[in-house]
């Protein structure tokens, strides 16, 4: 599978499933298909490619593991929520709600980029042993990290009494975007045995990696979420002091005020 085939893959899983999402005016299949499509690509692309080295299959079990886990997550997570209030405003219009099922598979593609990069490489090209540690290490941080905040997070949300209140326990009292922050620490720990694989211009497979960061910390991520925090709770004396001595994004202990 070349470069194009895996962007045309990914458009066509994501639009069948979006003709689904619109015909039954559902949020339920958007987050899982998100996942669904990294788990998918990296699958077809480990086994169609020509290396099955050291490389190729951590490269492929993390991406699989990352995508199953935060998959279930969101799943679960809609089945109990019922509506992502992020689609109030284009659930009933097709071309808006298209508009981000487009943008989804094409965010999948260029995410993937240094994972396509890294199994389509030749086994002599192997990294050192190192480097493989070091993206493991790198890759289980971030994952760890994304699936705390997350069950963190879950479980705060999922009382009544804390309905309302912000969140500000466990991780999410070092850093006010925990699971972001692990999000761009895996997909980096992923994409780093490529600086001993790639040559010449695959080098911009790391725009991968820079994208989702770029995306999380300026566009779709914390920029809205932080928006939001503060119309709820900017009034809040609390909610000041929180993230007056809070990180807002790396993890570090909280800052004496």
């Amino acid at each position: 599978m070349n470069l194009l085939q895996s962007l045309l893959a990914s458009l066509a899983l994501n639009g069948i499933f979006f003709v689904f999402a619109a015909y039954l005016k559902t949020d339920v299949f958007t987050d899982i298909t998100y996942s669904l499509s990294f788990v998918l690509l990296t699958a077809v692309l480990y086994l169609t490619s020509g290396g099955k080295g050291a490389a190729q299959v951590i490269a492929s079990a993390m991406v699989i593991l990352w995508g199953i886990r935060l998959g279930a997550y969101l799943f679960n997570r809609i089945l109990h929520i019922k509506v992502d209030h992020r689609f109030d405003d284009k659930r009933n219009n097709p071309v808006r709600f298209g508009m981000f099922w487009l943008l989804q598979a094409v965010t999948v593609w260029v995410v993937m980029l240094p994972v396509f990069g890294i199994l389509s490489a030749p086994e002599s090209l192997e990294p050192p042993v190192w480097a493989l540690a070091v993206s493991v290490a790198g890759f289980l941080a971030g994952f760890l990290i994304e699936a705390v905040a997350d069950a963190q997070k879950y479980r705060f949300k999922s009382k009544e009494e804390n309905r309302g209140k912000f969140m500000a326990e466990g991780l999410w009292s070092w850093s006010r975007h925990p699971n972001y922050f692990g999000e761009m620490l895996l997909w980096w720990s992923i994409a780093f045995p490529g600086l001993f694989i790639f040559r010449g211009a695959e080098f911009l497979y790391f725009i991968g990696p820079l994208f989702i960061t770029l995306l999380i910390r300026f566009v779709s991520g914390v920029p809205l979420l932080e928006k939001s925090a503060e119309e709820k709770w900017g009034g809040s004396e609390a909610y000041v002091k929180y993230k007056g001595s809070t990180s807002l994004l790396i993890p570090l202990p909280p800052r004496k005020s």
